[in-house]
């Protein structure tokens, strides 16, 4: 992203800003950005909007023509787009054999193939900007888990084909780089906990699930705004084609040796 045009704040879009990260990072960028929301319910929208000035426009991710529509819409209303945050995602846990067909398409059209038409709708208009694209995807996409076959597939398609993105316009002046969130204290996240009921409440499961965590908890959106927000950023004006975990250092855990940690806090203490 380059410096807006005098008192013209530059652009942003942020996908599924509606809820979770997407909303966190709609109210952080607020403070530099002229910020655009879209989802596929209008009610978080407008919650969102009242908070941070966002436009708004309902519009389904999944569907690549409506891509089009709303890169025009944008474009017609701003005359710009500078920044684009593929944040909108969905995630259907089931066993390998188990997942049928629908939830697996489902996951790569919202997850996979709604971001590679959104960015390519908006390709000509960022880098006419010199623009920034930030990737959302999950440490899902880069280890997985039981029941994540779609989920991780997806995500890790979303990092390469940023990366992808990266490479091919990097002389361009476009910059796109990806955030890797672990588990995040989101509406999507409280709603995996509930599910799974591994613990009686949500400060519980979500303790129980962050237990070979280093840091010993799960992060905030706030926390995944911040990351996003410095990536859009001049301050990353070299950095592009990086993943950058906000996971509390999950990804650097051997969970094999976590049982040691036990062994290291008593002696400590």
């Amino acid at each position: 992203m380059r410096e807006g045009d005098g008192s013209v704040r530059p652009v942003v879009l942020v996908t599924g800003g509606g809820t979770g990260i997407g909303a966190a990072a709609a109210r952080r960028l607020a403070h530099d950005w002229q910020v655009v929301i879209c989802g596929r319910r209008r009610a978080p929208l407008e919650a969102v909007a009242a908070e941070t000035g966002a436009a708004i426009f309902t519009t389904d991710v999944g569907d690549p023509a409506a891509a089009t529509t709303l890169i025009a819409a944008i474009i017609e209303r701003f005359g710009r787009l500078d920044g684009l945050v593929l944040n909108a995602g969905i995630l259907i846990n089931a066993p390998f054999g188990d997942m049928s067909l629908d939830a697996w398409n489902q996951q790569i059209a919202i997850n996979l193939t709604g971001p590679f038409a959104m960015t390519q709708a908006a390709l000509p208009h960022l880098l006419a900007r010199k623009g920034a694209v930030v990737s959302i995807t999950s440490v899902g996409g880069l280890q997985t888990g039981p029941g994540l076959a779609a989920y991780s597939a997806s995500k890790a398609g979303l990092q390469l084909m940023t990366q992808a993105l990266a490479y091919e316009h990097a002389r361009d002046g476009l910059r796109a780089n990806i955030v890797a969130p672990g588990w995040i204290r989101t509406e999507m996240g409280d709603e995996e906990m509930e599910t799974m009921r591994i613990a009686e409440n949500l400060e519980g499961a979500y303790a129980k699930v962050s237990e070979h965590v280093p840091a010993r908890r799960a992060g905030s959106s706030d926390e995944a705004a911040e990351a996003i927000a410095w990536l859009l950023s001049p301050a990353a004006s070299f950095v592009n084609g990086a993943v950058l975990a906000v996971d509390g250092g999950s990804l650097v855990a051997n969970v094999g040796m976590t049982f040691f940690d036990t062994i290291t806090e008593q002696t400590a203490g």
